[in-house]
């Protein structure tokens, strides 16, 4: 009797072995460069209701920064406003 679960056991292990091995597998790949070099910073981030959010992002290669103001909801967000980044801020340096 014990026979016959023996292959649905060995495939139940396997289901909870995937994760590890996907985990596994991403930290041994390695990544693109434009997704490795390419830092995205929330510079800010102001609530104005229970589901809505004002939101400042900084993002771009590094030699082109830009600051999007975004509006968040639950359900979209729109871009509210884009402006380019100040070198002191965009060089990681805190004003």
């Amino acid at each position: 009797m014990s026979l016959q679960f023996l292959p649905v056991i060995l495939f139940l292990l396997g289901l909870a072995c995937l994760p590890f091995l996907i985990r596994w597998l991403k930290s041994r790949i390695p990544q693109p460069l434009h997704l490795v070099s390419a830092q995205n910073k929330v510079i800010s981030a102001v609530a104005v209701g229970p589901h809505q959010r004002v939101v400042t992002v900084e993002v771009g290669p590094s030699n082109d920064r830009v600051w999007l103001t975004l509006g968040v909801t639950t359900n979209s967000i729109q871009c509210l406003h884009t402006s380019a980044a100040p070198a002191a801020e965009s060089a990681g340096e805190v004003i």
